[in-house]
């Protein structure tokens, strides 16, 4: 592992699983919030992701999260833009997680990347939308603005927690994804019995 000390790494694979996770909710978000604390100093990126921390990245990244906010509050356009975003919230939970990993091989960096970093975005992109369909079956799509409203606050908190307590970040999204887990399992129980 070229030197890298166990705990340094542990903490960026904490780091970017939870900024990960957070991309699931909201892709850009976390992405503009990693791209600003790169920019600042906060975040400290591999040679290769450097980009990142860049002017246009930070444009970019701001541009895209407003138009993402914004839309997920219109009607019938949140449903389409899961489907658009699910594919983009797994390649930002890989790009989250391989970017503070410098000091891993190439296999091992993107192995781990892929693994985790998609494995979280998909997690929580899957249960948000499913969240957001049955918002919709139960309240004909008005209760939607809410589900939208907890998804971003959920996005920013973890982004910001990630970045700051990478460790805290990441239990904090194991036991909200295990609840969510246990919830949809007593529903089903419900629904049977």
């Amino acid at each position: 592992m070229e030197g890298a000390s166990l705990t340094g790494i542990a903490v960026a694979i904490a780091l970017g699983v939870a900024l990960a996770a957070a991309a699931g909710l909201r892709v850009f978000i976390p992405l503009l919030l990693a791209s600003l604390a790169a920019h600042f100093g906060r975040f400290e990126l591999s040679p290769a992701f450097e980009w990142l921390a860049t002017w246009p990245a930070l444009i970019a990244f701001s541009v895209a999260a407003a138009v993402e906010i914004g839309a997920y509050y219109l009607p019938g356009v949140d449903h389409v833009l899961d489907v658009i975003t699910a594919p983009l919230a797994l390649a930002a939970g890989v790009l989250l997680v391989v970017a503070p990993l410098g000091d891993l091989s190439p296999m091992w960096r993107w192995s781990i990347a892929v693994v985790a970093g998609a494995g979280a975005a998909g997690i929580t992109q899957a249960a948000s939308t499913l969240l957001r369909v049955k918002s919709a079956t139960l309240t004909g799509g008005v209760g939607n603005p809410l589900v939208a409203s907890a998804e971003l606050g959920g996005s920013l908190l973890i982004s910001v927690l990630a970045l700051l307590l990478p460790v805290l970040a990441l239990v904090l999204v194991v036991l909200v994804v295990w609840g969510l887990f246990a919830m949809r399992r007593r529903m089903r129980r419900r629904e049977a019995g």
